[in-house]
């Protein structure tokens, strides 16, 4: 049982990290699939004329935010992830210390059922 408990903790401390490349990557994509959406924007804006105007420039303004925000929210639920991985492995870990004492007090009470066996047994046969 403590071996499979510490197995698991170390599976869930790779998924931990698993998530955190995974939400990494995701960034930098949706990063750059921004950047085209950014300049596809730009280019429209450009071509009905309206660069440099104060909505042009508010449009521009309001579409980056939103990729921002967007990047920042696939940062946050990778974190999560992680973080809720790295709980498990915490709890898995926490397991196998209990199964080691339990381990360990299972032996010293059959040492001890053991010791009164040989001693009833003595007291029997010189009694």
């Amino acid at each position: 049982m403590r071996a499979m408990a510490e197995y698991n903790a170390a599976v869930q401390r790779r998924q931990a990290e698993a998530e955190r490349q995974k939400a990494r990557f995701e960034q930098k994509r949706q990063a750059q699939a921004g950047k085209r959406t950014m300049a596809a924007l730009e280019a429209r804006i450009a071509k009905a004329g309206g660069t440099g105007s104060p909505v042009a420039a508010d449009l521009a303004a309001e579409q980056a935010a939103e990729l921002e925000l967007e990047n920042l929210l696939i940062g946050y639920e990778g974190e999560t992830r992680a973080q809720r991985s790295e709980s498990q492995a915490a709890i898995d870990t926490m397991q196998a210390g209990i199964y080691k004492k339990r381990g360990k007090n299972y032996r010293r009470a059959g040492m001890i059922g053991a010791g009164t066996s040989l001693l009833t047994g003595f007291g029997q046969y010189y009694g």
